[in-house]
């Protein structure tokens, strides 16, 4: 995962750097969302048909981390003072008054700008133009509007997290075609149930801020239906790279498997009884879930290289 480190810091202007240590500006970044971006991303790129210069594709994957680090920047900016609230985000740079808001949202903007232009300059202008608007929707329209307004926030949303696998796809072929489009539905369906299985044990950080969370508002029995339907459109969508030919029968198996146990989760989350104070069904569909996703796009990268390494030879 690409971010700055202390040298990096140290470089940046003195204002940014006034309230906040390299860890906090890090931090800001979102880490953890920043490396599903890059993996995501990187997988799109190098499944997508054709070529792509080695540093002209590292340019591109700096430039994808950077925005997605841009966006996380945004959303902490906004969410301050929820953040505060939330015993899992009290401790984050902004409320924990480690960085000014006004220096984090300077942060994000210049980020957001560097890395849009960068990437347009270096590599092509429609990947760009994808980039500049998964960080508009993240820290736009998901932030500032359906995280607060509705419990569907994580399903609409979740078009932010899945566009990266595209925008990488379009950095190689200055397209986007309907495989990209498959790699981002993998992911856009995968986002309501992973996210609402944390939501499920964290429904009580989620209530104190009056974010309308699923489980807060339509309860734990509505949150976890849905989830089970979410988890097989999910299996059925990973699936669909063999079901049109960009992928081969021994992918489609690896999806089978994997589908089959997320869906398996959701039924134990399903059952879960009203009472478990534990939640260890819904702790573990959580954690579940980033393997899944983790090992269908490394199915994927696997399968494509091993076609393109079996063309090689032949």
């Amino acid at each position: 995962m690409a971010a700055y480190d202390t040298d990096d810091a140290i470089a940046m202007p003195a204002s940014l750097l006034s309230d906040g240590d390299a860890h906090d500006f890090i931090a800001l970044l979102k880490p953890r969302v920043m490396s599903l971006v890059v993996f995501t991303a990187l997988v799109g790129m190098l499944v997508a048909p054709g070529s792509i210069n080695p540093v002209v594709g590292f340019i591109a994957i700096i430039c994808i981390a950077v925005g997605g680090g841009a966006s996380g920047a945004l959303n902490m900016w906004y969410d301050a003072d929820i953040d505060k609230v939330m015993k899992r985000t009290a401790g984050r740079p902004i409320p924990a008054g480690r960085v000014a808001p006004e220096t984090a949202l300077g942060f994000g903007l210049v980020l957001s700008a560097f890395s849009v232009s960068i990437l347009g300059l270096a590599v092509n202008w429609l990947a760009a133009a994808l980039l500049a608007f998964t960080i508009f929707f993240y820290a736009v329209i998901y932030t500032m509007w359906l995280k607060r307004s509705t419990p569907q926030n994580i399903v609409i949303g979740g078009a932010a997290g899945a566009l990266p696998p595209v925008i990488g796809w379009a950095c190689v072929t200055g397209d986007v075609s309907l495989e990209s489009l498959v790699l981002f539905l993998i992911v856009f369906l995968w986002t309501p149930a992973h996210f609402w299985a944390l939501a499920l044990f964290k429904s009580d950080d989620y209530g104190k801020a009056g974010v309308p969370m699923l489980p807060n508002v339509a309860g734990a029995r509505a949150t976890k239906r849905q989830m089970l339907v979410y988890a097989v459109l999910t299996s059925v969508s990973a699936v669909l790279p063999w079901i049109m030919g960009f992928a081969s029968p021994l992918y489609g198996a690896v999806a089978v498997a994997l589908g089959v146990v997320f869906v398996w989760h959701s039924v134990q989350v399903l059952r879960m009884r009203e009472d478990d104070a534990r939640m260890l069904p819904a702790k573990k569909m959580f954690g579940y879930s980033l393997v899944y996703l983790f090992v269908v796009f490394v199915a994927l990268l696997a399968d494509s290289l091993m076609a393109r390494f079996g063309a090689l030879v032949v």
